[in-house]
C-alpha cells in the first residue's frame, strides 16, 4: 500500500498513470468467444490538426463508454486513427512551398507528395499525443491513417466494384469549385452565410425590334455565358415573346432565344431570367431541358477565359465591376437593389464558390440512398437524439449524385486510366498496358484524387480489415456505437451507412450518439477570429484531465451545445479534491494494512445500512444512464453520492466510530468505508480514470488495476430500505437544526439539549436507533425524547417535522443581552442606509439626470431595506421576551 500524497496534483501522476496502462496492454481488444463484443470506431481527426475542445468532449465521451464496457466484462475495442485531411494538407503544403518561391507544379506530382509525407510525419502525431494527455484509452495498436495501404486498397476495391455496378460514373454536371483551394467540394462542404448584396438589372435588346427585355440577376459576371432567357410559360406579360430572340449587348449582340421554363418565378426581379447552363446548378437543368449546349467563360481559378471575349484574363469580381460600366454606356443598365441571399463559400477556406460545368466522377446515389433511408425508417438504426433522424432523412429524400473527384494531388488517386490513342477508359489498380488485351496500348492515369470522405465513408469496416475476411471484421463488426458531431450527419454517418450497407450487408453500427458544440461562455462558436478559442491543453495544465472530462460531460445532453465555463473546471478539480481527502482520512484511520471491504452484515448500523443502500441505487441509476446514453445525468449521479452522501454525510456520521476505542465496530466501519471507496472510484473511474486509478493503487490488497476491474453489479440483498428511510429522516432533521441555528447567528461551538417530541413509534425507533448520529451532527449535548410536551415556551426553537417536533431550549444557545446589542446595531446600520437611498429618491435633481437604471437600483434599496428593517424587529422582539 502506498502513501497518497498531502496535495491533489494531478500533473505528478497523470502521465505516470497513463504510461502504467500502456505498458501493460489494458487498452488492447482481443478476439475472444468467450465475451462478447462491443467497438467503437474514433471519427478519425485531421492529421494535422490539433485537439480542441470539440475532439475532447467528443472522445471524452467514447472513452466514458469504452471503459464503462470494458469493466462490464465486454472485449471493448476502441479503434483510433486520422485522416489524411486532402484538402486542408495540401493547402498548408502548398503554402508551405510557397514560401520558399516554389510551386507544386515546380517541382512535380511525386516530389509534392514526398513533401507531403514529411509534412504529415512531422505534424500528424501531434493530435495523437494530445488524446493520450486527455487519457482515452483507445487500443492503439491498431491505429489506422487513411492513406494506410491496407485502407487504400479497400478505397480501390469500392471505387471498382462501383464502376462495373455502374454506380459510378464520369460525365459533365455542375459542381461546386473553390478558386482558392482550386478544386470541386462537395454540397455538403459548402457554407452558405447570409448577406446582405445587390440584385442588378439590365436590359437585352430585341433581335427583330425596337425594345428589349428586363433581366436580374446576382452574377452580371456569368453573363457572357448565357445562352437564353427563361420566362414562366403562364407570365401573360411575355406569352408572345416565347421563340423570339435577343442580344447580349456586350457579346458582340450574340443572339439568344426566349424560351419558357415553368421554373421561372414569376414573381422574383423582372420575371425573366438569364440561362447560364455553364455557371449555374438550376440553368443547367433547364439548358439540358432545352438543349442549349453548354458555354463556359471561366476558369477554376475565378478568371473569365477566352470564351468571355473581352473580359478574358479579369478575375471574376473585377469582370462584374466591367460588365455593369459597360451595361452602363450602352444605356441598357436599369440599377441595382439591395438583395438579402445565402451566398455558398467553401467551409475550409472562406472563398465564394463557383459553380462550374466540369467533367468529374460520381456516384450515383439514388440506389445507394433508398436502402439506407428504409433501415433506419424500420428502426435498425437508432439516432439520439431522435430530433436529428429528420435531418439524416431530409438528406436521403433529397440526394444528388456524389461529386467524389477532387482536383488535388494529397489523396486517394483514381484508379482510372485514360488510354492516349482512343477513348476508351480502363478502371484498374494498376497500369492497364501490363495486362492482357491492353498491351498495344498506353495509358494515362486521372490526375485527380477522391474526395476525403469517401475513403472516411469505409471507415468502420476497413479499418478491420476489409476487404479481407478477417477475424477481427468478423468478431468486431458491426460496431455498437458511433459518436460524432451533428454537424457531420451528411458528410460522414451518412455515407458510412450507405457504403456499408452496400458492401458488408450490413449496417456499420447500431446506434448514432450526437453531442453539440462547445461554445465560450457568451455561447458563440470558437474560432480564430475571435479569439475565443481555449486549449484543451492548457486547461489539463492547469487543473489536471479529469476535471476537464467531468467538466464538458457534466450538464450535458445529446445533440445540445454546451458553454464552456473555466470556473466549472475549476469546481470539479475541487471535487476531485474532496475525494482525495477523503481517501487520505479513511487511509489515516487504517489500523490494518491487511484490511479487506468484506464487512459483517450483522454488525452493520443503521448509518452503514443507509450508505450501501444509496449506494446500491446510484449502481443501477449510473448503468443505466449510461446505456441509455444519459452521460450528463450519470455524472451528476456519481458527483452527487460522493460529495453529498458519502463525504459530507456518512464520513462525519462514523468518524466517532473511527476515533472511539471499540476496535471491533472501527474494523466493520473501516471495512464499509472501503467497501463504497471501491465501489465509488469504480463508477467514477470511466468519467475521471486517472484520479481513480492513483487512488485504487494507493488502497490496501490492491491485486490489479481499477482500468480492468470488475464494473460494480445491483445486489438487491444489501438495499436496506427501513433504515435508509430512518437515516434520510436524520438527515433532513439534522438540516432543520442547522437551519435554524443559522438563522439566530448561533456559533457551532455551542451546543444543547435537543428534546424529541412525538407520539409516533416508528419515528421515536428512529431518534432511539440514531441518537448518536444526531448528538454527533445535531449540534446536540443530549437527546430526549418525549410524548408530551409543556405549554409553548418562547424560550424554545421549534422545529415541526413529519410526525415530531425538535425543540432547542434558546437560553442554553443564545446570549441574549449580547444579542440584543448585536440586533440594533443591525438595526440601526439598515435604518441609515434606508434613510440614504429614500433622500435620494426624494431629490429631484437625482430623479431627471439620473439614468433609469440607477434610479430603480435605488428603489429596490428601499424596499429590500425595510424588509430587512421588519425582520429585525421581529427578532428583537423575540429576545426582548427572554431578558
Amino acid at each position: 500500500m502506498k502513501e497518497l500524497n498531502k496535495t491533489y496534483t494531478p500533473k505528478e501522476f497523470e502521465e505516470k498513470i497513463y504510461d502504467y496502462w500502456m505498458e501493460n496492454d489494458f487498452f488492447r481488444a482481443e478476439v475472444d468467444e468467450n465475451k462478447k463484443p462491443y467497438t467503437i470506431v474514433m471519427p478519425p481527426p485531421n492529421v494535422t490538426g490539433n485537439l480542441h475542445m470539440g475532439h475532447a468532449l467528443n472522445n471524452t465521451i467514447q472513452d466514458i463508454l469504452i471503459r464503462t464496457k470494458r469493466m462490464q466484462g465486454y472485449s471493448a475495442l476502441w479503434i483510433p486513427g486520422t485522416d489524411h485531411a486532402s484538402i486542408s494538407t495540401e493547402s498548408k503544403v502548398v503554402e508551405k512551398l510557397k514560401n520558399k518561391g516554389i510551386s507544386k507544379e515546380d517541382i512535380g506530382r511525386e516530389k509534392f507528395l514526398d513533401e507531403a509525407w514529411d509534412w504529415t510525419h512531422e505534424y500528424g502525431g501531434n493530435i495523437v499525443n494530445q488524446l493520450k494527455k486527455l487519457g482515452i484509452s483507445c487500443d492503439w495498436s491498431r491505429q489506422s491513417f487513411t492513406l494506410d495501404e491496407k485502407l487504400s486498397k479497400a478505397v480501390e476495391e469500392v471505387f471498382i466494384e462501383l464502376y462495373e455496378k455502374s454506380l459510378i460514373y464520369r460525365g459533365n454536371r455542375i459542381i461546386n469549385y473553390c478558386p482558392s483551394c482550386e478544386t470541386s467540394i462537395s454540397d455538403a462542404e459548402v457554407e452558405h452565410i447570409e448577406q446582405d448584396g445587390f440584385i442588378w438589372h439590365f436590359k437585352y435588346p430585341f433581335a427583330d425590334r425596337d425594345g428589349g427585355i428586363e433581366i436580374a440577376t446576382t452574377r452580371p459576371e456569368t453573363i457572357p455565358g448565357d445562352l437564353a432567357i427563361a420566362v414562366n410559360p403562364e407570365d401573360e406579360r411575355y406569352k408572345d415573346l416565347i421563340g423570339k430572340y435577343v442580344l447580349v449587348p456586350i457579346m458582340n449582340n450574340k443572339k439568344i432565344p426566349i424560351i419558357a421554363d415553368e421554373y421561372v418565378d414569376m414573381e422574383f426581379g423582372s420575371g425573366a431570367v438569364k440561362i447560364t447552363p455553364s455557371h449555374d446548378p438550376n440553368d443547367f437543368e433547364i439548358g439540358t431541358r432545352h438543349n442549349l449546349g453548354q458555354y463556359i467563360i471561366m476558369d477554376g481559378k475565378g478568371y473569365l477565359n477566352e470564351n468571355a471575349g473581352s473580359y478574358a484574363g479579369l478575375e471574376r469580381f473585377d469582370a462584374r465591376e466591367r460588365i455593369i460600366q459597360d451595361f452602363e454606356e450602352l444605356g441598357l443598365f436599369l440599377g441595382k437593389k439591395h438583395h438579402h441571399n445565402a451566398i455558398g463559400h467553401c467551409e475550409r477556406c472562406k472563398t465564394v464558390i463557383e459553380p462550374l460545368i466540369s467533367k468529374q466522377w460520381f456516384v450515383k446515389m439514388e440506389p445507394l440512398a433508398k436502402p439506407a433511408l428504409e433501415e433506419y425508417r424500420k428502426g435498425n438504426l437508432r439516432i439520439i437524439p431522435e430530433r436529428f433522424g429528420k435531418v439524416y432523412e431530409n438528406w436521403l429524400e433529397n440526394i444528388r449524385d456524389w461529386n467524389i473527384s477532387r482536383q488535388l494531388w494529397w489523396g486517394h488517386r483514381l484508379p482510372v486510366w485514360y488510354s492516349d490513342t482512343d477513348d476508351e477508359i480502363v478502371v484498374s489498380r494498376t497500369d492497364p498496358s501490363n495486362t492482357k488485351g491492353h498491351e498495344n496500348k498506353t495509358y494515362t492515369q486521372d490526375e485527380d484524387t477522391l474526395d476525403t470522405w469517401f475513403s472516411s465513408a469505409l471507415w468502420p469496416f476497413s479499418t478491420m480489415g476489409w476487404p479481407e475476411n478477417t477475424a477481427e471484421l468478423d468478431y468486431f463488426y458491426p460496431t455498437n456505437v458511433l459518436v460524432t458531431g451533428y454537424d457531420i450527419i451528411f458528410f460522414w454517418v451518412i455515407r458510412m451507412v450507405f457504403s456499408a450497407l452496400e458492401q458488408t450487408g450490413k449496417l456499420p453500427f447500431t446506434d448514432v450518439l450526437l453531442n453539440g458544440l462547445v461554445r465560450d461562455d457568451q455561447g458563440r462558436k470558437m474560432s480564430k477570429s475571435l479569439g475565443n478559442g481555449i486549449d484543451p491543453l492548457d486547461i489539463i495544465k492547469d487543473y489536471g484531465a479529469d476535471a476537464l472530462r467531468f467538466t464538458l460531460v457534466t450538464g450535458n445532453t445529446p445533440g445540445n451545445d454546451m458553454r464552456f465555463y473555466t470556473k466549472r473546471v475549476e469546481a470539479n478539480r475541487n471535487f476531485a479534491n474532496k475525494l482525495w481527502n477523503a481517501t487520505r482520512f479513511l487511509m489515516m484511520n487504517l489500523t490494518d494494512d491487511s484490511i479487506d471491504s468484506n464487512f459483517d452484515t450483522e454488525k452493520l448500523l443503521y448509518q452503514d445500512k443507509w450508505i450501501i443502500s444509496k449506494l446500491q441505487r446510484t449502481i443501477k441509476s449510473i448503468t443505466e444512464k449510461i446505456d441509455k446514453y444519459e452521460i450528463g445525468l450519470a455524472a451528476d449521479d456519481i458527483y452527487d453520492f460522493i460529495w453529498s452522501d458519502f463525504c459530507d454525510w456518512y464520513i462525519e456520521m462514523v468518524k466517532p466510530i473511527l476515533y472511539s476505542d471499540d476496535q471491533d465496530a472501527k474494523t466493520n466501519t473501516m471495512k464499509v468505508l472501503l467497501y463504497v471507496l471501491e465501489n465509488v472510484l469504480k463508477l467514477l473511474h470511466p468519467f475521471m480514470p486517472y484520479i481513480t486509478e492513483e487512488i485504487w493503487q494507493a488502497l490496501p490488497n490492491r491485486k490489479s488495476a481499477l482500468i480492468v476491474s470488475d464494473w460494480p453489479k445491483y445486489d438487491e440483498k444489501t438495499v436496506f430500505e427501513k433504515e435508509e428511510k430512518a437515516t434520510e429522516y436524520i438527515e433532513e432533521a439534522i438540516r432543520e437544526i442547522r437551519n435554524a441555528r443559522a438563522e439566530m447567528n448561533i456559533e457551532n461551538s455551542k451546543k444543547s439539549n435537543t428534546i424529541i417530541w412525538t407520539k409516533d413509534d416508528e419515528i421515536k425507533g428512529i431518534f432511539e436507533n440514531t441518537k448518536d448520529i444526531l448528538l454527533n451532527l445535531g449540534f446536540s449535548n443530549s437527546v430526549e425524547i418525549i410524548e408530551e410536551k409543556d405549554q409553548e415556551n418562547s424560550d424554545n426553537i421549534s422545529i415541526v417535522l413529519d410526525r415530531a417536533e425538535i425543540i432547542l431550549p434558546l437560553k442554553e444557545l443564545v446570549d441574549f443581552e449580547k444579542e440584543l446589542k448585536r440586533l440594533e446595531k443591525e438595526q440601526k446600520e439598515a435604518t441609515a442606509e434606508l434613510k440614504r437611498a429614500e433622500g435620494k429618491l426624494s431629490n429631484e435633481g437625482f430623479i431627471s439626470k439620473a439614468p433609469e437604471k440607477l434610479v430603480n437600483e435605488e428603489k429596490e434599496k428601499v424596499v429590500k431595506y425595510q424588509e430587512i428593517l421588519k425582520s429585525i424587529e421581529i427578532q428583537i422582539a423575540k429576545v426582548k421576551e427572554n431578558l
